[in-house]
């Protein structure tokens, strides 16, 4: 379906009242508690995206959504008919500071982002956007690389070689492998060490621990643990590593904040990504809450360390998110291929 259909089809649930309607089935027959993901904050469309949601949810930090969502009946909050939300970004990215923050203090509207200590101290890119950096900064117009030539004066070559990058950086089975194999393909595509694209985008390099507090003094800002260096947890060879990862996340971050740090968010965050010695590391670090990136909505049954949450959008239309929170319409094409490129 055309997003033109689909963005008339949704004003029409908007100002018919349909959604409306919606909004009050889903209040007194199904109760739920919708978390959105988000990454960057960036586009136009975020600023309309906060407006709606503060008119029409009533938006929570994590944590007093969690422990109100899963109180006994008789304590939870009945006074107010808005159904609770939860705005999260995962990774902090500097874009989080520069934009969702300016949005959340504006708009009065209390955000959840979750903190990757590592790239915090070191500032560093994300290791997840080096496959197309890479790729577009090599300096060598032909390369063989695990017995497969790439002729780098084809933009489709160079697309296949940041694919192939992306993906053994993810199946990395120990943080030092990825960042040996990342600094031995800088090596090979003969890229500077200070090249003119490490400072493309610096809205997508990380927060800064200055950056980080001034959020946290605001009272609209909370923080939760993403690992120390965003490994996928399944794939990681040594049990010990594992458990540092989460563990040490969690002790940096309070140490910084100056409180405990509660809940914490898987990297990439499917089931496969995540594994059983995943969610027990994160039981025995002493975190009350977990987030997936399984794209549901959380009732009381959901297991605490299993929360899901629906993908977060820069590019939307309000009138089609507002639509979507409440199953009036289902996953766009476009939403859809946003799902599939996004791993983190």
């Amino acid at each position: 379906m055309r997003e033109r259909v689909r963005l008339a089809l949704a004003a029409f649930f908007y100002y018919s009242g349909l959604l409306y309607l919606a909004h009050w089935w889903i209040r007194r027959f199904h109760p739920r508690l919708i978390i959105l993901n988000y990454h960057r904050a960036t586009g136009e469309m975020l600023r309309s995206q906060m407006r709606y949601l503060r008119q029409h949810y009533r938006v929570l930090h994590l944590e007093d959504a969690l422990e109100e969502f899963f109180a006994p009946t008789s304590k939870r909050r009945s006074f107010d008919r808005r159904l609770p939300l939860v705005l999260t970004f995962d990774d902090g990215y500097r874009d989080n500071y520069l934009s969702a923050f300016a949005l959340a203090s504006e708009l009065r509207m209390p955000m959840t982002i979750f903190l990757i200590p590592g790239y915090v101290e070191s500032g560093s890119r994300f290791w997840w956007l080096e496959g197309k950096r890479l790729a577009a900064s090599a300096m060598t117009n032909e390369v063989t690389l695990e017995q497969q030539r790439y002729r780098l004066d084809s933009m489709q070559e160079r697309a296949v070689l940041a694919k192939m990058i992306d993906q053994r950086a993810r199946l990395a089975s120990s943080v030092a492998e990825r960042e040996t194999f990342l600094a031995e393909m800088r090596v090979a595509l003969a890229i500077p060490p200070q090249s003119s694209a490490a400072l493309a985008d610096p809205q997508a390099l990380p927060l800064t621990w200055a950056e980080i507090q001034e959020m946290e003094r605001s009272g609209w800002v909370s923080f939760g643990a993403h690992t120390m260096h965003h490994p996928v947890l399944a794939h990681l060879k040594e049990r010990t590593e594992l458990r540092s990862e989460v563990t040490l996340c969690r002790q940096v971050l309070e140490q910084q904040l100056g409180h405990p740090v509660l809940s914490f968010a898987y990297p990439i965050g499917k089931p496969e990504h995540i594994g059983a010695e995943g969610v027990q590391a994160v039981k025995d670090a002493g975190y009350r809450w977990a987030l997936t990136t399984i794209e549901d909505v959380n009732t009381v049954q959901t297991d605490h360390y299993l929360l899901r949450r629906l993908p977060g959008d820069v590019t939307q239309h309000w009138l089609i998110m507002a639509a979507e929170l409440v199953g009036l319409l289902g996953l766009s094409r476009q939403r859809r291929n946003l799902r599939e490129r996004r791993s983190r």
